[in-house]
């Protein structure tokens, strides 16, 4: 393992966190553009933490975390048009589509990010798809005094994976975005 990780490091040159994957270009730009008119017609609300309210708009399938109560809830099906990007993501992840269970949308108007942060334990592996601009993905974890940091561009159509250490380690973040971006992220569940 690196001392010091870059934070802006480029993911060919800098070494990932174990559990870590990226691949660029996972599904072609018709996929994208279909999914992005679906996208855009669904039900967002301000994403709400502890009383407060993010720039973020997020929808969620499957089950939602509700923060307040703290506890997973069920909550609508995956649209149909969101289950043949599931197959995409169980196969980046090597899943079965099935065991994704849960999916949130996040619309990022330009100015909103996401701060530091690690997904609900009640989840296990996470895949993210990212549309429309690209947004720096920063990962993070506390040694000693000092921080190991890691930062990959996350392109347009491009998927992540957070397993292992990556994901129980690690922290993650998304500084404020240029330009409007979604996110679709697709997660297991610990206990299913």
């Amino acid at each position: 393992m690196l001392d010091q990780f870059s934070l802006f490091g480029d993911a060919q040159d800098t070494k990932l966190p174990e559990g870590f994957r990226y691949q660029s270009g996972l599904i072609p730009f018709t996929t994208e553009t279909a999914l992005l008119d679906e996208i855009r017609s669904l039900p967002f609300r301000e994403f709400e933490f502890h009383g407060y309210t993010g720039k973020r708009r997020v929808v969620s399938f499957g089950r939602q975390y509700d923060f307040s109560a703290r506890e997973l809830r069920k909550v609508d099906d995956m649209p149909e048009f969101l289950l043949d990007l599931r197959e995409v993501a169980a196969s980046f992840a090597e899943l079965k589509a099935t065991e994704l269970q849960q999916v949130l949308v996040t619309e990022y108007a330009a100015g909103a990010g996401i701060g530091w942060h690690r997904d609900k334990a009640v989840f296990g592996q996470v895949v993210g798809i990212s549309l429309l601009s690209p947004c720096t993905f920063r990962l993070r974890r506390k040694v000693g005094e000092k921080w190991e940091r890691v930062s990959i561009v996350a392109e347009p159509r491009s998927a992540y994976l957070l397993s292992g250490p990556s994901r129980t380690e690690w922290e993650h973040s998304i500084p404020e975005v240029e330009a409007l971006r979604y996110s679709v992220t697709f997660r297991n569940l610990i206990d299913d």
